[in-house]
């Protein structure tokens, strides 16, 4: 557990580095653990360090934990590929859903989302590579998406999330990275309320960072590596 609190330590100082070198705000990124697979005591030695943001992938996994962890009020993020039979439960536990990318499941999103709970934040998944194993919508179908979601009663659209191809080249990161900003400023342009870009894992955060980031999504490198 300690090793979790010295990597949240020296990731936190990284961040603040990366955000003078790319000459950014200091608080223009929000960190968020992705605590998939990890213990309900890992992910409570990260509160402990004063981190409250965590994204989980599996709605079966992460029941237990938001319960287990309730006293905190954390702020969940489901990350993960939605599957309509969990879209109730999702609704109701989450304060952000990141991998919005069929109007079907957004307007059941807004549809289950319980009227004593604030409006559920939402981000369209865009596959900004173009690969055909991953889900988003199309770059230049995010505009037309974006303003069908933006019309639904229960859901707070707040930006983009895009994940995406692995490059080890700094470089090529950025390429992805960029094209990515480009849709979101393009949709905000258009007058939608964004104010949300979530990119930017533990191996491509500098290339997120210098692209304009404004949520990052941090596994192993506050937690180590996953047991396979």
């Amino acid at each position: 557990m300690q090793k979790i609190r010295d990597n949240l330590s020296q990731l936190r100082q990284k961040i603040q580095q990366l955000l003078q070198k790319y000459q950014r705000d200091p608080a223009a990124v929000v960190l968020l653990a992705v605590s998939k697979t990890q213990s309900v005591a890992a992910i409570e030695t990260a509160v402990l360090q004063g981190q409250y943001r965590f994204g989980e992938n599996y709605l079966q996994e992460a029941l237990p934990k938001i319960q287990a962890l309730k006293a905190y009020q954390l702020q969940w993020h489901f990350i993960g590929r939605i599957q309509s039979n969990k879209i109730k439960d999702i609704a109701e536990n989450f304060a952000w859903v990141q991998s919005v990318y069929q109007l079907k499941h957004a307007q059941r999103l807004s549809q289950q989302r319980p009227a004593g709970l604030l409006p559920l934040n939402v981000t369209v998944q865009i596959n900004i590579d173009r690969e055909p194993q991953k889900a988003g919508i199309m770059p230049e179908d995010a505009l037309n998406f974006a303003q069908e979601v933006v019309k639904l009663p229960n859901l707070r659209l707040r930006g983009l999330m895009g994940l995406p191809a692995a490059h080890p080249d700094f470089m090529a990161q950025q390429q992805s990275f960029k094209a990515l900003q480009a849709v979101y400023q393009r949709l905000k342009e258009q007058g939608l309320p964004l104010d949300t870009l979530s990119m930017g894992m533990s191996d491509d955060m500098e290339a997120a960072i210098a692209q304009g980031t404004t949520l990052l999504r941090i596994g192993t490198a506050i937690f180590g590596q996953r047991d396979p």
